[in-house]
């Protein structure tokens, strides 16, 4: 079989696997499988917004790299597998099951709901590496998921330990899983006996592939939307709150504008022309978009707080939730677009520095003058990365 651009490739040649040449887009199905994470998002927003401290900051960002994570590898999954296949939707629907099982046990997943929560997340990640492995004849890209399965299946011991544990016990038995899910692919899923999976075997449809982690992006910054209109609309929408709703979206739409204005058509480009575009997959999306998410977010939390008290002074939990979204979305793009070959304005990393000096001050000034000052900073840094857009084409 060979990949789009007429290059041999491991994937087998088996009724599961895409087919067709030219350049692939999202089905239908994926776009309906990605809305569970709408929802799971969500939780997460409201999971920090209920306890903004730094405890429940430290169990928001655990959980959201769980939640990416089971998404992530259902993305490299099914940019090989045709989820028009029937036996390959089958089992993206229980992997949407238990993606909606684990989101629905958020709220309390450092709770009673742990062990929904860790069993939800091992079953979705060993059925689907499961599948792969049954369904695929002996070879490479069977050797390749048998690494990955049993990576998987290393980590459930771990997850269902911290479920049942408790308090700095679960937290050390979790964190000792989710380290060892996330160092998979940097270490090419080394196991003794069996060696390690080649990147060069890691070819994927570049364009699929980057649109999927675009449509991410898109669900992170439409729940940003959802949650500023839903916080408004119960807020009274009295004069500060219309102006700070304003402020909002004008901010979401600069961070959709600092990432699709030119960095994510770029590095989709650059996919396509890489000799290893797995391994530039692995670095800019795996694991480089995980700030890009994450400073959304925390920038949807922020003008939720602004939002509900618009004239109060934020505090130093409000100030740093609503300036370091922004600041940690920004540094996202800057390593984001460094990895793909398309560096970043300067202004986008002076822009952190300025969010980051600003904290202080923020704390003590009222939410709206935050949010108004942070939404002009992000929309001037859209009007700099098209002046400098045009220097350099």
């Amino acid at each position: 079989m060979t990949s789009a651009d007429g290059s041999p490739t491991v994937v087998p040649d088996i009724p599961y696997v895409r087919r067709g040449e030219g350049e692939r887009r999202a089905t239908y199905f994926e776009l309906f499988f990605d809305l569970v994470y709408v929802f799971a998002v969500t939780q997460l927003s409201h999971h920090l917004v209920g306890e903004l401290t730094w405890a429940g900051a430290a169990q928001t960002a655990f959980l959201l790299l769980a939640v990416y994570w089971a998404w992530n590898y259902t993305t490299w999954m099914a940019n090989w597998f045709d989820p028009e296949v029937a036996a390959v939707r089958l089992v993206l629907v229980f992997v949407m099951l238990a993606s909606l099982l684990m989101a629905v046990a958020i709220p309390d997943a450092f709770g009673d709901h742990a062990l929904l929560f860790a069993a939800s997340y091992c079953a979705l990640q060993v059925v689907r590496n499961g599948f792969v492995v049954a369904v695929t004849p002996a070879g490479a890209f069977n050797h390749n998921f048998r690494l990955i399965l049993i990576w998987s299946m290393a980590s459930v011991p771990l997850w269902i330990a911290g479920a049942v544990a408790h308090g700095g016990a679960r937290w050390a038995w979790w964190l000792a899983a989710l380290a060892l899910d996330l160092a998979g692919p940097l270490v090419r899923y080394w196991v003794p006996g069996m060696g390690r999976s080649p990147v060069a075997d890691w070819a994927i449809d570049p364009g699929h592939f980057a649109e999927r982690f675009q449509l991410f992006v898109i669900i992170v910054l439409g729940e940003s939307i959802v949650i500023t209109g839903a916080t408004a609309s119960g807020s009274g929408l009295d004069g500060p709150v219309i102006a700070a709703l304003v402020c909002a979206f004008v901010s979401t739409v600069a961070l959709w504008w600092l990432y699709f204005g030119q960095v994510a058509g770029a590095a989709a480009r650059r996919i396509a022309a890489d000799d290893l575009p797995g391994r530039t997959g692995r670095d800019a999306y795996t694991y480089l978009h995980l700030p890009i998410v994450a400073g959304v977010l925390l920038s949807a939390v922020g003008d939720e707080l602004v939002l509900a008290h618009p004239g109060d002074p934020l505090g130093w939990a409000g100030a740093l939730v609503a300036l370091g979204g922004p600041a940690l979305y920004l540094l996202g793009l800057v390593a984001f677009g460094r990895r793909v070959g398309r560096p970043q304005p300067w202004t986008r990393p002076a822009a952190v520095l300025l969010l980051a000096a600003a904290v202080a001050p923020a704390s003590r000034a009222d939410g709206l003058l935050v949010a108004a000052l942070t939404a002009a900073l992000l929309a001037a840094l859209v009007v700099a990365d098209r002046r400098y857009a045009a220097t350099v084409a």
